[in-house]
């Protein structure tokens, strides 16, 4: 009897750990963000679509800062931060930097558009990497993966896992890595 309640006692630490650990990932803040501080130009003629399912690039978005985080409906991980992509989208619009989130689902719209409804997602915009491409062109090797592209185009920053988006450190970052204020002109075709 006393030995099962060290075993019992022993699976319970160590499920708790794991807990905390899991927490503290789902928390993590820009000590996560690989930086690449040259930055990295992107593949050209990389295609994903809109809701509507025109084809859009990277270069639609020239003189922006793009968070684009590449996720999918059944990913824990992905559906967890959504709400903080949603908030951080909030938060960096006004500074011309826009939170592209690429849902990998297959099924695309169909799947996609229940999702924000049913998460009650406002801020982002529904963008589309269906088959892929763009994430494997970009070496995405697993969800959620973020990349952060500097108002050139160039991949200045990357994330694996999930993250604390809209906390202050990681918008400060983000802001910080973009760099500077978006041009007055900056429009874009989304």
């Amino acid at each position: 009897m006393l030995m099962r309640r060290k075993l019992f006692a022993a699976l319970g630490g160590t499920l708790a750990t794991a807990a905390t650990a899991r927490q503290a990932a789902a928390a993590a803040g820009p000590e996560k963000l690989r930086e690449t501080p040259e930055g990295r130009p992107l593949p050209e003629n990389l295609v994903f679509q809109d809701a509507d399912g025109r084809e859009t690039r990277f270069d639609a978005f020239r003189g922006k800062g793009l968070v684009v985080n590449f996720w999918a409906t059944w990913c824990p991980p992905c559906v967890a931060e959504m709400p903080a992509l949603d908030r951080a989208q909030a938060a960096l619009s006004p500074q011309g930097i826009e939170v592209l989130a690429l849902s990998s689902d297959r099924a695309g719209r169909g799947v996609v558009e229940p999702f924000y409804r049913r998460t009650e997602l406002q801020h982002l915009k529904m963008w589309f990497d269906a088959r892929g491409a763009t994430g494997r062109a970009l070496g995405i090797r697993g969800l959620p993966t973020t990349l952060i592209l500097d108002r050139g185009g160039r991949e200045v920053a990357r994330l694996e896992g999930e993250a604390a988006w809209d906390s202050p450190a990681m918008l400060a970052a983000i802001r910080r890595l973009v760099g500077g204020a978006a041009p007055a002109s900056t429009t874009s075709s989304t």
